[in-house]
């Protein structure tokens, strides 16, 4: 499949790599001959294909996102593909500077402005903020058939029973609002003190940004109050930051329930670690409840 793909763009490949860390599309990093560096991104599904390819017309210019340099609409072998620029740098470390932290708050404060409208709705990207809780309770018992099979019967039913109790808890949503979906470091590229943007867009829906601080707050933000702090400046100086109190909880819940689920239903053997922390996280928060026989 990648041969017909360079071969549809044309593409003169000195050297090509696999990129690690990409779940929802296989990616390759292309030197040309001319000593340019692309990357080629192909999509598992049709679905994800024209939803990132939505995504790219929809953010350029507001967020710095890789340029869309081509695409091919691919065939019955092959979902689809996109042709896309190097950002330069490096994924986001866990290392990175409270600076760092301020300029991803405000790239992703950016993106959350952006408001469904006639120049930006598609029918790629959903609008699902009139329904936002019931998509997430969709997704949840989506899930909930996967982690069923992985998890012991208490453990499955008190997620059960948690889900429903913070589920009525929660405030009224923030948006409609462009949401990433899977905001997470891997996904932010940073060279020298600096952000170069963001990558990545084959989840994206129209929606609430209560669930996007959920991964970069997970990986990134927990491990230092400051750099809490200046991510959450950083967003202010743009529009102003939720009560990530009040919701917070209840999305890193469903998170790592959501990939114990994921991780089954993609194949346990191969994300085993992924499922054991997440199992760690499900666990930690549902310490204290009683479980009932």
């Amino acid at each position: 499949m990648l041969d017909q793909v360079l071969k549809q763009f044309r593409l003169e490949v000195v050297t090509v790599n696999e990129v690690e860390d990409s779940f929802s599309s296989t990616v390759y990093r292309c030197t040309l001959m001319n000593g340019d560096t692309v990357f080629v991104k192909i999509p598992y599904t049709r679905v994800k294909y024209e939803r990132e390819l939505a995504a790219y017309e929809i953010l350029a210019g507001y967020v710095p996102i890789p340029k869309l340099l081509d695409y091919w609409a691919g065939d019955a072998k092959c979902p689809g593909a996109l042709l896309l620029s190097e950002l330069k740098g490096k994924p986001l470390s866990a290392t990175a500077s409270p600076e760092i932290a301020y300029q991803i708050g405000a790239m992703q404060a950016a993106m959350h402005q952006i408001k469904p409208s006639n120049t930006t709705e598609s029918s790629a990207i959903k609008n699902e903020f009139d329904n936002w809780h019931e998509f997430i309770e969709r997704q949840f018992y989506s899930f909930a058939e996967d982690a069923k099979e992985v998890l012991d019967e208490d453990l499955y039913m008190a997620s059960l029973r948690k889900f429903e109790q913070m589920k009525g808890e929660l405030p009224e949503p923030d948006g409609p609002s462009f949401v990433h979906m899977d905001f997470r470091q891997a996904n932010i590229i940073v060279e020298e003190g600096r952000v170069s943007g963001m990558i990545d867009f084959e989840s994206v829906r129209f929606g609430s940004t209560d669930i996007d601080f959920t991964k970069i707050h997970r990986d990134f933000l927990s491990t230092n109050s400051s750099l809490s702090d200046s991510f959450q400046m950083g967003y202010n100086s743009i529009r102003p930051m939720i009560d990530l109190q009040s919701v917070l909880p209840f999305y890193r819940f469903i998170d790592a329930f959501n990939s114990i689920g994921w991780s089954q239903r993609r194949g346990l053997q191969e994300n085993v670690a992924f499922y054991e922390a997440n199992l760690r996280i499900l666990k930690g928060m549902l310490q204290g409840d009683r479980l009932e026989k």
